[in-house]
């Protein structure tokens, strides 16, 4: 089941705001994480979401560090979730 990029996007800005507690109108690509007051609990919860819908793991520790905006933590999760549907393919 391949998802084409922009469904994953809306699909995964939906997941950050219901996981990270956001209104989902305050969620646009450039905004920092940290202007959402998404807090690294709250992180976990999108990742836990992300994987349990998706498939795709995304480890907390070394991958998360680089992320500062929302359109970082979709590239980031577009990414291993596509790597993932391609090792199952």
């Amino acid at each position: 089941m391949s998802t084409d990029r922009d469904t994953l996007t809306r699909e995964l800005m939906e997941m950050v705001a219901q996981e990270g507690m956001v209104e989902p109108s305050e969620i646009t690509p450039q905004k920092k994480l940290e202007e959402l007051d998404i807090q690294s609990a709250d992180f976990v919860m999108i990742l836990m979401a992300i994987e349990e819908k998706y498939g795709a793991y995304v480890s907390v520790d070394n991958e998360l560090t680089d992320v500062v905006t929302v359109q970082d933590l979709l590239d980031l999760a577009i990414s291993k979730i596509e790597e993932h549907q391609a090792a199952e393919a």
